[in-house]
């Protein structure tokens, strides 16, 4: 009988180890049985077996003590100050918050064929010719393709080590044996490695959740600074766990369309700097070329005497964008009007239909409506409200708005107008680009810096836009 149950509980230990659990590979939820849809996220077929990691690593007594750690004081001996790595390409350490800090974990997202490749390639290359050793792996290529790239690029001459990797524990091997004093380390992407310890798939959320840690583990006890790619769902996020995101110091996200040559680099997370900052770069033969005034280059093919087309003074971060609202409406036949929208949210768009219809009884109801920001720019802002509803107004009227005239502030259900932030610094570089006028909420208070050559027409209500507009 003893021995009965002794050889029941060893089973239930066999059992216990081998079991498994299942993963979505879009969200990272974690159920007890296969499904074939996600109940956190709502995706299909992206449920999958994977084994259980143990809590306790191997070898390891659950009983045994830690470690004592050293704690230290906040302030630094002597004041100590971290320089930044500088890549001298403007708009990537605009980004940055300024240069690339040692030590820092970086995760650049993006569509395939956007550019992530090459604007990594671009500026370890720069970074490298600023005496920064600087390591590129690539698990996706091998090391003939990028170097065609960098010739593409005219970058071939730079001292730059590459190597054709996906194996983490090789990566790290090779880091700690590396014959320079290693600062700045790419993974490229994050999706290819594996740890050898995981019995899971590269590209799982176990794999890439273990192969993150095990790469930030190490680069922060070397104060070495580490650059992911990161693949991106079908919805632009990036792909796998969402801990990857919170286990890295920054987040960028590189967008753009692919009929346009602009892209945008974005800021998402930056524990050393400014969110939602964005640097933009033209798509040129030579690679990325970044553009040092994105406002006039915007506004470079707008037709002024275009109907349904305003003048947005947008805020990205710390960098305000004038950028072309364009609004296109035209009767319709079907019983549920079209609304297309690229660059905007659909769901505001539908909120400043409903406002201008219920506050302003300006019909809109029965016209296909066509929104676009154009260059292929993303504005999140509510701060657009006022641009758009000048636009639709003006495309319903069928004529066009003043051309030296700028619009920007949010519009609330009741159709008042409210403040947005950083008005004063908005209407300078309107006043710059030459715009004389401007349509503006009430300020709360006197603007700060108010530019000379600008005249700001305040309003406080919706229907005042729209009299002003001579609906």
């Amino acid at each position: 009988m003893r021995f009965l149950r002794i050889m029941w509980v060893y089973g239930r230990k066999r059992v216990a180890k081998a079991q498994k659990s299942y993963v979505c590979q879009s969200c990272g939820a974690v159920s007890s049985r296969w499904a074939g849809k996600c109940e956190a996220c709502n995706e299909w077929n992206t449920i999958a077996e994977e084994a259980v990691e143990s809590a306790v690593p191997k070898g390891m007594d659950r009983k045994a003590k830690g470690r004592v750690i050293d704690f230290a004081d906040l302030r630094s001996e002597g004041g100590r100050v971290y320089p930044r790595y500088l890549t001298k390409i403007g708009e990537f350490d605009r980004v940055t918050g300024g240069g690339i800090v040692p030590g820092a974990a970086i995760l650049i997202g993006g569509d395939p064929g956007i550019g992530k490749s090459t604007l990594l390639l671009q500026a370890v290359c720069a970074l490298t010719k600023n005496n920064v050793p600087c390591v590129y792996v690539s698990g996706e290529e091998a090391v003939d393709q990028i170097r065609m790239r960098a010739d593409r690029l005219g970058l071939s001459d730079t001292p730059l080590k590459l190597a054709s990797a996906t194996s983490v524990r090789d990566i790290l091997e090779s880091v700690r044996h590396a014959e320079e004093h290693l600062k700045l380390l790419v993974i490229d992407s994050i999706q290819t490695m594996y740890v050898d310890s995981v019995d899971s798939a590269p590209g799982t959320v176990t794999q890439v959740r273990a192969s993150a840690q095990e790469i930030i583990r190490m680069a922060k006890s070397r104060n070495i600074a580490v650059l992911f790619v990161g693949h991106v769902t079908k919805d632009g996020q990036i792909a796998g766990p969402r801990v990857l995101e919170h286990l890295v110091d920054t987040v960028l996200y590189f967008e753009g369309e692919r009929s346009h040559q602009f892209r945008i680099l974005r800021s998402v997370k930056n524990r050393f700097g400014a969110t939602d900052e964005i640097g933009v770069f033209e798509m040129a033969h030579q690679g990325l070329v970044e553009v040092e005034n994105p406002s006039a280059l915007f506004l470079s093919q707008r037709h002024e005497d275009a109907a349904g087309s305003a003048v947005l003074a947008a805020l990205e971060g710390t960098r305000p964008l004038l950028v072309e609202v364009q609004a296109l409406v035209a009767p319709s036949s079907l019983a549920a009007p079209r609304r297309a929208v690229l660059g905007w949210d659909p769901n505001r768009l539908a909120m400043i239909v409903a406002v201008l219809e219920t506050r302003c009884g300006i019909s809109l109801s029965g016209h296909d409506i066509f929104l676009n920001i154009a260059g292929g720019i993303r504005i999140a802002e509510p701060a657009a409200d006022m641009a758009v509803a000048a636009a639709l107004i003006s495309a319903l009227q069928g004529e066009s708005l003043p051309a030296d005239t700028v619009y920007f502030g949010e519009i609330g259900l009741a159709g008042e107008v409210r403040q947005v932030a950083q008005a004063d610094l908005r209407l300078k570089e309107s006043a710059k680009l030459g715009f004389h006028r401007a349509v503006v909420p009430t300020p709360g208070k006197k603007l700060a810096g108010k530019p000379e050559g600008i005249k700001a027409r305040e309003i406080t209500h919706v229907r005042e836009l729209a009299d002003l507009l001579g609906r």
